[in-house]
């Protein structure tokens, strides 16, 4: 598959680059998508939860109410879980929801992810660039060029960009990452993907 290159003016340049079909032009594995997709939402969450047992309310432990005869379920004392106010049983404690992943799955997931925005025609390549000054107006000027500014974009570059990245930190759907944050996630979640000349190329270097 071949894609023109494309400058910030949103002019073609005259060149077209190749996308590797090894990379792009997979059958795209969607268990293989689910799982590195469960495993990145799984290491967002903090596991700071927690609710407290019986043992752990504040209150007397007197017990209540005779064992038997009462017409309704035993209890104890007043942090019993059948009461209002009373402890929670089985409820949730701080835990790490991280779980291994083999390399070649999420490789796969990758690739499965790209290949999907490939067959989707949702793949923008642009030459590099560099802005002078972080300016957003310049960044969002770039995106109407590009005919992507009505588009949730995922814009990868090869390295950090401190300009580019502060350019598009307020526009809103906008998100700008360099290689090292190219996941299966965020290429899914967004409407379109943008890459500059030499991200593709590192692209490939990476999961070949």
């Amino acid at each position: 598959m071949e894609l023109n290159v494309y400058n910030i003016k949103g002019e073609e340049t005259g060149r077209k680059i190749t996308l590797n079909e090894s990379i792009f032009g997979i059958e795209p594995n969607d268990h293989a998508i689910y799982l590195d997709v469960k495993q990145f939402m799984a290491n967002q969450r903090q596991g700071t939860h927690k609710s407290k047992e019986r043992s752990e309310i504040s209150g007397s432990t007197r017990k209540i109410g005779r064992q038997k005869g009462g017409g309704g379920a035993r209890r104890g004392d007043m942090n019993s879980p059948v009461l209002i106010g009373g402890g929670r049983v089985f409820g949730p404690k701080p835990r790490d929801y991280y779980f291994k992943l083999n390399k070649k799955v999420k490789a796969l997931a990758r690739k499965s992810a790209l290949s999907y925005k490939a067959q989707n025609n949702a793949i923008v390549v642009v030459e590099d660039f560099a802005f002078e000054a972080p300016k957003t107006k310049d960044f969002v000027a770039m995106t109407k060029n590009l005919k992507v500014s009505d588009k949730k974009l995922l814009m990868i570059l090869a390295e950090a960009n401190k300009n580019v990245y502060l350019s598009a930190r307020n526009v809103k759907g906008a998100n700008v990452q360099t290689i090292s944050g190219l996941n299966t996630y965020r290429v899914l979640d967004a409407g379109v993907l943008v890459l500059t000349e030499s991200a593709l190329s590192a692209i490939d270097n990476i999961l070949m």
